[in-house]
């Protein structure tokens, strides 16, 4: 039987009240815990076809035909998606983003995508400012310590990398300084995630949203 919303929704406040801050290059956090474990099993196990990247990276965008989004057709297939979908919609996780790390998310939309990285995938240093209000990078593979995020000072000069510890997770609040990115290195097997966005109105992919006519509030 699938957790509950409620039960997700408490464990990932829960995790943020906890969250280490971190002040440099720029303001983020790591969290521990994030989801019930056995969700983020679940989410870890779903049996989604791992896509190819046929020679290109650097940008999720070069693959849009091949990504994965809690969308109303997943959501309706794997009820897991549906739950956690709920509970990150919800006022309880809204109110607590907004109180812990300052974020305005009052009017944007939830946007949930469940990655899955190869081997030579790699991601260009970039901010995620200007639609995306929220960025949450949850990981969920085992044995892929050293694949955490690429941190950046600028664009050009890497500073650190998170670690890729099974149901942690990195958040920022999207700002003119928050570069990030992914070393290309070797990856073993399949590094999978779960990348939580609050976007604005002026998101114009809808069918990634998990509630394309709702938006959220606390």
């Amino acid at each position: 039987m699938t957790t509950s919303a409620a039960i997700i929704a408490n464990t990932f406040c829960d995790s943020v009240e906890r969250a280490a801050k971190f002040s440099q290059p720029y303001t983020h956090y790591l969290l521990t815990g994030t989801l019930p474990a056995d969700v983020a099993r679940e989410l870890n196990n779903l049996p989604f076809k791992t896509p190819s990247l046929d020679g290109v990276s650097g940008k999720r965008e070069l693959h849009n035909d091949t990504r994965s989004y809690f969308d109303a057709a997943q959501m309706e297939k794997f009820p897991v998606m549906r739950q956690v979908a709920q509970a990150l919609q919800s006022p309880q996780v809204i109110g607590k983003l907004e109180k812990v790390f300052g974020a305005d998310l009052e009017g944007t939309y939830l946007r949930l995508e469940y990655a899955q990285d190869i081997d030579g995938f790699w991601l260009e240093p970039h901010t995620d400012l200007g639609v995306k209000k929220f960025t949450c990078l949850i990981y969920l593979s085992e044995g892929h310590e050293e694949l955490g995020t690429d941190i950046y000072a600028a664009r050009d000069k890497h500073f650190g990398r998170s670690p890729f510890l099974p149901n942690s997770a990195m958040i920022f609040v999207p700002g003119d300084n928050t570069w990030h990115g992914f070393e290309k290195r070797p990856i073993r097997g399949v590094r999978k995630s779960v990348i939580l966005n609050y976007v604005t109105t002026d998101w114009k992919a809808r069918e990634q949203l998990s509630y394309p006519d709702t938006t959220v509030h606390a």
